[in-house]
């Protein structure tokens, strides 16, 4: 009896390097004109504008740290990268003082770099991200902290942000790692989530009340500190009131 000749199995679709690389720059286009679109109507008064960058590798979450900050709700699932640069604004109330927030998300692979760079200069406020989960993303802070005080301003405010810090199961980068790190180069430091929201709307209130105090304090009125003032709220959440 003569075997019958085994059949070649075909996959239904064959991949497509080209349609792969057309399908996601159409992507990226559809999503900056929804950028666009919400910056066109992103008006509100304000008394202080500032600018604020969020630096660090990617995938530490400094997209969903804004999301969640700009709209409380978290990027869950898949996601195209952050390309080149992008922002959103937000208005917050210090004390009766509005203070505009341009809160400028940047892409943290080393291709883009150059182009994060050019946007260090007129910056007012540095979210420097980690991922307590990469010990690599810790690492290279001291880089990202290097390239700072190679090209932003002498009196920029930065603030050291430990994120992912609700993958407690998954956590290789200790709480204390991230203070000493703080200490070291005198900058303001607490762990966040983007994802539940722990402590992302204090990043970024601290923030602003330190740019108000800057840009609006009296000769003698004392200078802000950051840490203090995270400090003492993380106090008020975890021991209450009278």
């Amino acid at each position: 009896m003569r075997s019958l000749p085994t059949p070649t199995m075909l996959p239904l679709s064959q991949p497509n390097n080209n349609n792969n690389t057309i399908l996601k720059s159409r992507r990226r286009q559809s999503y900056k004109k929804a950028v666009s679109l919400h910056h066109s109507f992103d008006v509100e008064c304000f008394d202080v504008s500032c600018k604020v960058m969020l630096l660090g590798d990617s995938g530490v979450g400094k997209t969903c740290l804004l999301v969640q900050f700009k709209d409380g709700t978290f990027l869950s699932g898949s996601f195209i990268s952050t390309v080149g640069i992008d922002f959103r604004n937000k208005v917050v109330d210090i004390d009766g003082t509005k203070i505009k927030l341009q809160i400028w998300d940047t892409a943290g692979q080393e291709r883009f770099r150059s182009i994060t760079r050019g946007y260090y200069r007129d910056a007012d406020a540095l979210l420097l991200l980690y991922d307590v989960t990469n010990k690599t993303s810790f690492d290279n802070i001291r880089a990202w902290l290097t390239e700072i005080n190679e090209y932003a301003q002498e009196d920029v405010v930065i603030m050291l942000l430990g994120n992912k810090a609700d993958m407690s199961g998954d956590k290789i980068v200790r709480r204390e790692d991230g203070e000493r790190l703080a200490r070291d180069h005198n900058v303001a430091f607490m762990e966040t989530s983007a994802k539940t929201g722990m402590n992302v709307d204090l990043a970024f209130m601290a923030i602003a009340r330190d740019l108000k105090m800057k840009k609006l304090r009296k000769p003698d009125e004392p200078a802000f500190n950051v840490a203090e003032y995270i400090q003492q709220e993380n106090t008020v959440k975890v021991g209450g009131c009278c």
